[in-house]
């Protein structure tokens, strides 16, 4: 995927989201089942997932290369990256730290924060250029070392992931 094809993946993925979420019954959206996240919870952990990722893409190219430093191999397709997510999660790989949401969350407020933070993200995806998507590194609490792109591409996929959760959860 190029720039423009992340911003509207990216977009329009978070959209159908809180989409979906918005219109289930309150007290549905507060309830876990068989000690799974509640669907707010699930909202509330996206939104703790892209708030670093904006604020990476915020900082300068100098302080991301220096921090985090370079990659020395291309980045991985979208695909590849979600196979390597999914390898993780097999193994055993979930949440920690920050990104466990809290118990409360107020959907509606939440939801807007989550939108915002998603626009205010692709708005900065415009002052990199291709190559340095594939070139400057930063860190994923399971998967290591991402470049960019790969950065952009999980959370792309990790919205859809937590999407798929909530609309297997309606059909049940």
């Amino acid at each position: 995927m190029n720039r423009s094809e992340i911003v509207n993946a990216l977009i329009n993925h978070h959209t159908q989201f809180t989409r979906t979420l918005l219109a289930m019954p309150n007290d549905e959206v507060q309830r876990s089942l068989n000690g799974k996240w509640s669907p707010a919870q699930l909202l509330d952990h996206i939104e703790k997932s892209v708030s670093p990722v904006r604020m990476a893409f915020s900082l300068p190219n100098v302080v991301l290369k220096l921090r985090f430093g370079s990659s020395n191999r291309p980045s991985r397709t979208y695909e590849a990256l979600v196979e390597k997510y999914h390898a993780k999660l097999s193994a055993g790989g979930r949440a920690s730290g920050a990104f466990i949401p809290s118990s409360t969350v107020d959907v509606k407020g939440q939801s807007e924060k989550l939108l915002h933070l998603v626009n205010s993200l692709s708005s900065k995806i415009g002052s990199y250029s291709e190559e340095q998507l594939d070139l400057l590194l930063l860190p994923h609490p399971l998967l290591g070392k991402l470049t960019l792109r790969e950065m952009l591409y999980f959370t792309i996929y990790h919205v859809q992931h937590h999407h798929a959760q909530l609309t297997s959860r309606n059909a049940a």
